[in-house]
């Protein structure tokens, strides 16, 4: 059964209507519009761990943070993509799971800040998340790729890209409540959904229609769980079953294994999207599986 603290962070998702950019196709165009005329601000918060530093650049023109431990030289590297449907800037929880990462797992976290619907596609941006996985494997050592949601779908395209374009693997390839398959076409999704007080499927189709560009839907560039997974390096997938993406997560699971790929399923029943992320019991568990498989991964090389 779900924490109270977990059951509390539902009932506010639903009070506060968080859901409202992905029920309707209506209130994701207005978001669209919303945030492309008054874009969030993308920097750290002012308080952040002290035993992390921030150091900020420029990368094909493009703003990207990295995140270290203060007090120790990084063992290896993790390039993480954020959530927010493609269109919402980093959040405050993003920051703060990254620090925690950079600090307890002891690697250097480049966060990339990828421009956002109406302004880019899949297209520009997957190609220059596996450029700055390269980029990190070169400055950092052993280097993982991971993001939670619309940063799980970037995440699992650039790993594939790196194998077919570059023949590298990442140490790790770590999903958060991954977006899989932007068709949203899978039969369990209708039967999730009312248990889901957070995601939607309208909307959620009108911000991958503007994220897809001129490619199809059904391209592993936009929709990863369309790609052949074979000799993809290892993967693990972390998803609530109250999540309409949980569906496809356990189908990725599922045809990874078939495919040979090293593959981790972390499911935790009654949890929410991102559940890692939420101020939860589960979700404080969560952020601690996720330390200890990066550290493992850089550990492994």
């Amino acid at each position: 059964m779900p924490s109270p603290s977990s059951r509390l962070v539902a009932a506010a998702i639903r009070a506060t209507r968080r859901n409202r950019t992905y029920v309707t196709a209506q209130g994701a165009r207005a978001h669209v519009r919303a945030q492309a005329i008054r874009p969030a601000a993308p920097g750290p918060p002012a308080r952040l761990r002290r035993d992390v530093a921030v150091h900020a650049r420029r990368d094909d023109g493009r703003p990207v943070y990295l995140v270290t431990p203060r007090d120790r030289r990084p063992v290896g590297g993790l390039v993480y993509a954020h959530g927010g449907g493609w269109v919402n800037e980093i959040a405050p929880q993003h920051w703060h799971l990254v620090a925690q990462l950079a600090a307890e797992a002891g690697v250097a976290v480049t966060v990339p800040i990828y421009p956002l619907v109406p302004f880019a596609t899949a297209g520009e941006v997957v190609p220059w998340i596996a450029d700055l996985v390269l980029r990190s494997g070169e400055d950092h050592g052993p280097s993982l790729v991971g993001g939670d949601s619309a940063g799980g779908q970037i995440a699992l395209s650039a790993a594939l890209l790196l194998r077919d374009r570059d023949d590298v693997r990442p140490a790790r390839t770590v999903l958060i409540s991954p977006a899989l398959d932007l068709t949203f076409a899978n039969p369990e999704i209708p039967t999730v959904q009312p248990s889901d007080p957070w995601l939607g499927v309208e909307g959620a189709r009108v911000l991958a229609d503007l994220w897809r560009g001129d490619r199809s839907l059904t391209d592993p560039v936009v929709s990863p769980l369309f790609g052949d997974l074979a000799g993809l390096g290892s993967v693990s997938v972390h998803t609530g079953t109250r999540d309409i993406t949980n569906p496809d997560a356990r189908l990725l699971v599922a045809r990874a294994r078939e495919a040979g790929v090293d593959v981790t399923l972390h499911e935790a029943e009654g949890q929410l999207h991102v559940f890692p992320l939420l101020p939860t019991t589960e979700g404080r568990a969560g952020r601690r599986v996720l330390v200890d498989e990066v550290r493992a991964a850089v550990a492994a090389g």
